[in-house]
């Protein structure tokens, strides 16, 4: 009996491969940089399976390329680079890993809420420069206090609620707005809902953790960060296109906020030209919110389960559109 062919379009753990590989017939593509549309059309044409990253887009284009397409497996949460729609008309399951990500995205959030408040970054490249020449002076690098301030969160999900908890230890109030309120978390945690212009007027940190949807486009620009304290840090460590870049840069420049820390850019990767870069107050990392040996890992393996069991007629760990279970005999 032939395996059924599948297509992994990045270079996983050597074990996950081997897993993989055990009932597939396993095609990896073996270059850093992802396929071009072209070449990923061209590699999806006898493939019943694919393992995507948010840098493979799977659109209807991909879709008409690949009529063997059973089940797509996306390493991450975000699914926006996967045309939902057109996938669920063609009865192909989508799969997600939500759960395994959400603490070590909630790490990279505070350690750029830390760094661009105390200018840690700052502090590491001067020392590095070789400009470190006076050992003490009071009014040098000073920055802002993390303990005792308060967050707001906008997004209650997973990431969001582990905010919560890092929050806790630095003594911080934490308000949120979120799609629907929570009132079991809020006595849970003694956290506030407020409004979405009430948060930006009093947070002292504004940590955004919604998906990336077109409501969410742009979801903080030029009028919003005008709402924030002067003293404020903006924290994204969801999708890049939340914020409107332009709007982030002149705030940045203008002083209308204090500093910002990206784990995300838009456009991604950031481009070298961009104005951005010029700004010492500003933390970007390149979208390493999950780049952790364990959580990787565990991303790996769950995304694997989920193309295993759509390639099987099963119910997936994590299933982004179950509605065509009955379509696929599924139960």
């Amino acid at each position: 009996m032939n395996k059924p062919k599948v297509l992994i379009t990045r270079q996983l753990l050597p074990e996950v491969l081997d897993l993989i590989s055990e009932s597939t017939d396993m095609e990896v593509w073996p270059d850093t940089y992802p396929p071009s549309a072209e070449k990923l059309r061209e590699l999806l044409s006898d493939k019943e399976g694919v393992l995507t990253t948010i840098m493979d887009r799977i659109d209807a284009e991909a879709l008409d390329a690949a009529p063997k397409l059973k089940v797509v497996s996306q390493l991450g949460v975000g699914v926006d680079h996967i045309d939902i729609a057109e996938a669920t008309k063609r009865n192909i399951l989508v799969g997600n890993t939500p759960g395994v990500l959400a603490k070590a995205t909630a790490d990279i959030a505070f350690a750029l809420l830390m760094s661009a408040a105390r200018r840690v970054s700052e502090g590491d490249q001067w020392v590095r420069e070789k400009q470190w020449e006076l050992a003490f002076h009071p009014l040098h690098w000073l920055g802002v206090d993390v303990h005792s301030t308060t967050l707001g969160i906008v997004g209650l999900g997973e990431t969001g609620l582990e905010m919560v908890k890092r929050a806790q230890g630095f003594d911080m109030e934490v308000i949120y707005f979120s799609r629907t309120r929570k009132e079991d978390l809020e006595s849970q945690y003694g956290i506030k809902y407020v409004s979405f212009e009430e948060l930006l007027r009093n947070a002292d940190f504004v940590s955004l953790h919604v998906a990336y949807t077109p409501d969410t486009h742009f979801l903080v620009g030029k009028s919003q960060l005008e709402m924030m304290k002067e003293t404020a840090i903006l924290i994204n460590a969801a999708r890049g296109p939340v914020v409107d870049p332009e709007a982030l840069y002149e705030a940045l420049n203008t002083r209308t906020i204090y500093a910002a820390g990206l784990d995300v850019t838009y456009p991604e990767p950031i481009l070298p030209t961009d104005p951005l870069l010029t700004l010492n107050n500003i933390v970007i990392t390149p979208h390493m919110g999950s780049s952790a040996i364990s959580t990787r890992r565990n991303t790996m393996y769950m995304a694997t389960q989920n193309m295993l069991a759509g390639l099987n007629g099963q119910q997936l760990k994590a299933c982004v559109n179950p509605s065509i279970y009955p379509e696929l005999g599924i139960s």
